[in-house]
């Protein structure tokens, strides 16, 4: 089928005509629920735990990712929030890598990846990631388990939200990730597999 036949199809499905201007696109309609912190934060581990992610809500997040981390070996992010915590002082955490290739080789031999996110959305358990030099994305996505230490006070009830808060990620960041449990395909034979295009585990601490 040629190109403009392609179009015309197109175009007739759309009732519109060759040569004719493009409507503007309607106006975004931005829905912003009024939901307390508490109810978030119960909403975020719940979802989180029904994708077969790990979840807790605590005041001594460094005690949650020692245990978590025993016996293994990890990386750290370099956001602000992780040194706050502690968590980057923990035995067996390499954290204020700047350097790309030395990151990117620890990222590949490492047991786990522990970062801050800069949001989380509670009716999906989603983790959002600006990808920045504070929080590189490949600590995320490389090991092949990921922590992340999240405060409460940056749960947003969903996209709508987070769109609002902010309506032009690519003046912020060149990469937004959106994280939602841990990763999974199921493309070959319908047979779902974990681990495939990033970490097979994920545990998210709510502080």
């Amino acid at each position: 089928m040629s190109r403009d036949n392609v179009l015309h199809k197109i175009r007739t499905a759309l009732g519109r005509g060759a040569g004719q201007a493009v409507p503007d696109p309607p106006a975004a309609r931005i829905r912003v629920p009024q939901v307390s912190m508490e109810a978030r934060v119960a909403s975020m581990l719940e979802r989180v735990r029904a994708l077969a992610g790990e979840a807790v809500a605590t005041k001594d997040p460094p005690s949650y990712v020692a245990e978590a981390i025993a016996g293994k070996t990890a990386v750290a992010s370099n956001a602000p929030f992780l040194v706050e915590c502690g968590i980057t002082g923990l035995a067996g955490v390499r954290s204020g890598i700047t350097d790309r290739e030395e990151l990117r080789e620890l990222c590949a031999a490492v047991d786990v990846g522990i970062t801050s996110a800069d949001y989380a959305l509670a009716d999906t358990g989603t983790l959002v990631m600006l990808a920045s030099p504070q929080e590189a994305r490949m600590i995320s996505l490389l090991p092949p388990a990921h922590i992340a230490v999240v405060p409460r006070a940056r749960i947003l009830t969903g996209l709508d939200e987070l769109f609002s808060v902010l309506p032009n990620p690519a003046e912020s960041t060149s990469s937004m990730v959106l994280i939602t449990g841990p990763s999974r395909t199921a493309d070959i034979e319908q047979i779902l597999v974990r681990g495939v295009h990033g970490p097979g585990v994920l545990s998210v601490v709510v502080v």
